[in-house]
């Protein structure tokens, strides 16, 4: 996965803030490309809610390839679409007050003459901006399940002002909650 800039220097910022050690991108935990699964990491600096996303294209797509028929490439685009608009598939704690401001999506899969092995992944990154960041403890993933059924098992990092998270969210559950 390619460590977004702004999340590491967030989890670093963070980190200090809290008396942690930083964050570095050397530190960063390398994740495994396994089908079914994938990795969210969700940073909160001040009122900007991100959100990155990895995971295998089967995941997202149920194929690992450059789309070759039309029926792959309207799945890869639709797809690409809703990760996109972002704002339907995650919902945060309305107390938050978070409002979607833009996404993007792409795989290297998806570039012109790609040459893709046996695994290819999908990255999205996805901001809210919300009114009462302090407020926000939960997240539901149900529109993104729901979209994506093929998702099975969701690992999440979480660095808020309230401190560092993980949490694995596996289905039939929706909903990542944290803090106090």
């Amino acid at each position: 996965m390619k460590l977004d800039p702004r999340c590491v220097s967030i989890a670093s910022a963070l980190a200090f803030a809290l008396g942690a050690a930083p964050v570095l991108a050397a530190d960063a935990p390398v994740h495994a490309h396994v089908h079914g699964a994938l990795q969210l990491d969700i940073a909160l600096d001040g009122p900007t809610l991100t959100l990155s996303m990895e995971a295998p294209l089967d995941s997202v797509f149920g194929f690992e390839h450059a789309p070759r028929t039309a029926a792959e490439k309207k799945t890869a685009q639709d797809a690409l679409a809703a990760l996109r608009a972002s704002g339907p598939l995650f919902t945060p704690d309305s107390a938050a007050g978070c409002v979607f401001k833009s996404a993007s999506a792409d795989s290297e899969a998806l570039q012109p003459g790609a040459k893709v092995g046996e695994h290819a992944d999908l990255d999205m990154t996805a901001e809210f901006t919300c009114a009462n960041p302090g407020q926000l403890r939960r997240i539901d993933l149900g529109g993104l399940l729901d979209r994506f059924p093929r998702i099975q098992r969701l690992q999440a990092q979480i660095v808020t002002a309230q401190g560092q998270f993980r949490q694995t969210l596996q289905r039939p559950a929706r909903v990542l909650t944290w803090g106090r």
